[in-house]
């Protein structure tokens, strides 16, 4: 907005002066005619002696005249030398103003410069922020991972700790089946040997189904520890 208004003032202040030299131009113009109308009566006063006083009267009233333009043309050259001073005081103000853009062009290029490096700045944070979170997910992976395996594990001890019992329960009917032989052999057939038949077939009972929980608790263990492979396979 103020470098429109300056070159308004500008081109206002160029007109005036445009009109101001027309105007001495013609004044020049005027005074080069009062110049010839003076020479042309200086000839008609030597014609004739009679008209001298008129000549004279009309001599100088063209001199006064010549005087007044002459004033005029003063003052026009006064405004003239004016309008010249605030032209160039314009000039002066255009060159300020000039600076003053130029400054303010180059804090536009420096803030330009750090709104870029901060930009990459937030890109490096950016990525670095990815990157961490790409660890962290496969942190999360590898902990799920372990929890399953934990889980796979208890679920192996568990189920050896069955196995375990079954093998306990296994002694336990054998050790009932040795107690019933033993007492078979030492009485003999009596009516103890009733509870000793039973003995034996309870033991061997006992025996036969700690059997079949240690075959499927070892069948189980061996399902979960091929499970517990294929999980660390798949992780690697």
């Amino acid at each position: 907005m103020d470098e429109e208004k300056f070159h308004d003032q500008v081109t206002s202040t160029l007109n005036a002066i445009q009109t101001l030299l027309a105007q001495l131009i013609e004044i020049q113009q005027q005074g080069a005619e009062i110049d010839q109308s003076i020479h042309d009566l200086a000839k008609s006063r030597t014609d004739t002696a009679s008209d001298m006083l008129d000549h004279s009267e009309l001599t100088n009233s063209l001199a006064v005249k010549q005087t007044d333009m002459a004033k005029e043309r003063t003052d026009l050259v006064r405004e003239q030398t004016r309008l010249s001073t605030k032209s160039t005081e314009l000039a002066s103000i255009r060159t300020d103003l000039s600076r003053e853009r130029s400054g303010l062009a180059g804090q536009r290029t420096d803030l330009a410069v750090l709104r870029t490096d901060l930009s990459r700045s937030r890109s490096d944070l950016a990525e670095q922020r990815n990157k961490m979170a790409n660890n962290r997910t496969q942190y999360a992976i590898n902990r799920t991972s372990m929890a399953g395996s934990r889980t796979t594990l208890s679920t192996i001890r568990t189920h050896m700790a069955q196995g375990r019992t079954q093998l306990a329960l296994i002694r336990t009917g054998l050790a009932f089946f040795s107690i019933a032989v033993a007492f078979l052999r030492m009485f003999g057939l009596s009516w103890w040997s009733v509870f000793d038949i039973f003995l034996a077939l309870g033991s061997l009972a006992m025996t036969l189904v700690g059997i079949v929980g240690y075959t499927r608790a070892a069948r189980l263990v061996k399902d979960l520890q091929y499970t517990l492979m294929s999980q660390k396979e798949t992780t690697t």
